[in-house]
């Protein structure tokens, strides 16, 4: 029900009190599940979270170790558990930002993700490894291409697209580095 009252009304509108409404139960039930709003918007990300994972971890079990293959599986696996969410989980994510613990559960949900995407790219990067700078601005790239596909600005396809080549050239990039500092 919360989804239904982000999706139809906005993160804004996505109260407590609302929550109870929309699903006809009394405030205390919905106030002894979640302490708060932040509480709410915390299980939401974590509910979104959860299922990217499980869509990334069952895409790289079946993917090659290629740097091609593992682009594709984390670009589309990024882009479309965006647009399996819809519109919303943008709003959620900037919601995040708005309390130290939000933004606590938000890193602790992206260092993970981020520890994943290093994890299953290093066996496809030409250098071995995988830097967190590269790693932070796939992520960047990935939030903002699949907030834009979600908002219809970019077709899905384009998106992952993008975030493929994205991911490539994160990896030619380690690969070049590397060679440097060798010499």
């Amino acid at each position: 029900m919360a989804w239904t009252i982000v999706q139809q009304e906005g993160t804004e509108a996505l109260t407590l009190g609302r929550l109870a409404e929309k699903a006809g139960i009394t405030k205390p039930v919905v106030y002894g599940h979640f302490s708060d709003r932040n509480g709410l918007l915390a299980a939401l990300y974590l509910e979104f979270d959860a299922l990217q994972n499980e869509q990334i971890d069952e895409a790289i079990a079946q993917s090659a170790e290629t740097p091609a293959a593992r682009a594709k599986v984390i670009a589309d696996a990024f882009v479309d558990c965006v647009l399996a969410q819809g519109r919303e989980i943008p709003g959620v994510i900037a919601a995040l930002s708005g309390s130290p613990e939000l933004e606590r559960v938000r890193r602790e949900c992206e260092g993970a993700c981020l520890e994943k995407c290093r994890k299953a790219l290093a066996p496809a990067s030409p250098s071995g490894g995988v830097s967190t700078a590269g790693l932070r601005a796939m992520l960047g790239a990935a939030e903002a291409l699949s907030a834009a596909a979600a908002a219809s600005e970019l077709s899905a396809e384009d998106a992952k697209r993008e975030l493929r080549a994205v991911i490539l050239d994160m990896l030619a990039r380690q690969a070049a580095s590397s060679r440097i500092s060798a010499e």
